[in-house]
């Protein structure tokens, strides 16, 4: 149960800083500033078949629209 909890802790602090940098460049935190999200199709050959709007920040890649978001959320 030890290593669990470590591992939970570790991705939880890893989230909050990942979060806390994108925040400080304006990102968003989901695509990381892109404004898009791809799917990976094949593990065997590297192609990206979908590109969707990044659900976070609705596709501007900016942390503000990404917060008020997540706002809305909880």
């Amino acid at each position: 149960m030890n290593l669990i909890k470590a591992f939970s802790d570790w991705n939880v602090g890893r989230n909050q800083k990942i979060r806390a940098e994108m925040e400080a460049l304006g990102k968003c935190p989901d695509c990381r500033g892109k404004g898009f999200i791809t799917t990976l199709t094949s593990l065997h050959t590297p192609t990206y078949d979908s590109i969707f709007d990044c659900p976070g920040c609705n596709g501007t890649g900016q942390f503000s629209d990404w917060n008020s978001s997540e706002q809305q959320l909880h």
